[in-house]
């Protein structure tokens, strides 16, 4: 049931992307849109304009409040930090606070899946949508992703979302309940947003907060803080890489079980594919594998369309990438790992890894990072959070500082020799030195590959 009154205007704060597509889809359905900006821009007011949104840019507390006075319910965008004044002025003036997902879920009623986990949640959203497609039902990758829930509503060809939730969206939601979810990992993450751990993991834990008559949830078997949020009322679908003792607990008792059993990936009692037939069988692509298949299964994907799927399926760049192989030295790229619980997914894909580690910290503990030190042959640190890298490694390896990315190649290659992996997995942002994980990403590439063109030369 949508609890908003056309009467009273709803508050946006930010007209960044998702921003824009929150206030639009409700201009669009008769709603009136008050917007805050603090980073006003020609564009802002342009789109402002362009859809009768009264626009306050920098607004001062007298005009939010003021706002606030008349509202019917506040919606911060995506990553605003939760120490933001207006988070406290709408909770006095006694405004709900609604996200992108609780549009969507009134103005819809279509079939949602749900995806969040500190990692990963790209890669198995993908692979879902993957899922669905080769078994004829039209889906969309949604939510955190280039596309805002809210937009994709327009295309009435869609059959089922598959949402990537961030703890941004999810903290802020009301009610949001999918049919089927998962809550891929859980690790220290975005504290320059949640003003604590605890408000991060809640925000997470909201992905089953409301789960519907007849949903399924899925969760790691081996992820602590993840299992003490499952539902244990709900149809539950556990995962591992490895093979699970349906009795070794309360918790496996009466689950459904992914798994993997004499090198195949099985889920419940369908056999989907050989862990060979994979195009790459990490650990913690054997889990994402096993967890998109559950929710695609629920949403009606056949196990021939799971099983082409994951045959097929080309994971995003940035993800432990192999860029190239120089005198036996494999060199990969994971910009995208930005946690320390990433690169510790990382390391333990491999044997022995000359790691190059840092950028610019999110506020967050980064010792975690040397939990598989013992296959970590070297360090090089890079960038704003060097010193801190060096803290973490340099009493347990050799641990060296680099100039930039180039040079961390170059010292990386130094300590590494034939059989060991160079590894680009930052436990930080890239934002000290990059635009995006991205663009540090193909910088490496640039780099490695240069490196070859010149040993080949």
């Amino acid at each position: 049931m949508n609890p908003l009154s056309s009467k009273d205007p709803i508050v946006v704060l930010g007209l960044g992307v998702a921003g824009r597509a929150a206030a639009k889809a409700l201009t669009q359905r008769g709603y009136s849109v008050i917007a805050f900006e603090d980073s006003p821009t020609d564009e802002n007011r342009s789109f402002a304009d362009e859809h009768g949104i009264e626009f306050y840019g920098a607004p001062t507390p007298a005009e939010r409040l003021s706002a606030f006075t008349h509202a019917g319910a506040f919606l911060p965008s995506p990553g605003v930090p939760e120490r933001h004044d207006a988070f406290a002025e709408a909770s006095i003036s006694g405004v709900p606070t609604i996200s992108e997902f609780d549009l969507a879920r009134w103005f819809d009623d279509r079939p949602v899946i749900a995806i969040t986990g500190t990692d990963g949640k790209t890669s198995v959203t993908m692979l879902t949508v993957a899922m669905l497609e080769a078994s004829g039902i039209t889906s969309a990758g949604v939510g955190n992703t280039d596309t805002p829930f809210v937009e994709a509503l327009d295309d009435r060809s869609y059959e089922v979302f598959v949402v990537e939730a961030s703890s941004f969206r999810l903290g802020h939601s009301a009610r949001f309940s999918p049919m089927a979810s998962a809550w891929l990992n859980f690790s220290p993450d975005h504290l320059d947003v949640h003003t604590s751990i605890e408000r991060y993991e809640s925000a997470k834990a909201k992905i089953w907060s409301s789960v519907p008559d007849g949903g399924l949830v899925v969760g790691p078997v081996d992820d602590p803080t993840v299992l003490r949020h499952i539902p244990t009322n709900q149809q539950r679908v556990l995962v591992s890489s490895k093979t699970i003792d349906p009795t070794a607990s309360d918790v496996t008792a009466d689950a459904i079980l992914g798994h993997v059993v004499d090198g195949m990936l099985v889920l419940g009692q369908d056999t989907l594919i050989a862990v060979d037939d994979l195009p790459r069988s990490f650990p913690h692509d054997l889990s994402n594998a096993l967890t998109a298949a559950a929710l695609a299964k629920h949403a009606g994907a056949s196990v021939a369309g799971i099983s082409n799927a994951l045959r097929s399926f080309e994971l995003p760049p940035h993800r432990i990438q192999r860029v190239a192989a120089i005198d036996g030295i494999e060199y990969f790229n994971d910009s995208k790992a930005t946690v320390p619980h990433a690169v510790v997914t990382a390391v333990e894909a491999f044997d022995s890894v000359v790691l190059i580690a840092g950028g610019r910290n999110k506020g967050i503990d980064l010792s975690p990072m040397s939990a598989s030190v013992d296959r970590v042959q070297a360090v090089v640190a890079i960038g704003d959070a060097a010193s801190e890298i060096e803290a973490v490694f340099g009493e347990l390896v050799p641990t060296v500082r680099a100039g930039d990315l180039s040079d961390a190649v170059d010292k990386a290659r130094s300590f590494a020799t034939s059989g060991d992996v160079v590894l680009l997995s930052p436990g930080c942002t890239s934002f000290d030195a990059y635009g995006s994980y991205g663009e540090r990403g193909d910088h490496f590439i640039d780099i490695v590959s240069q490196l070859q063109t010149t040993e080949e030369a």
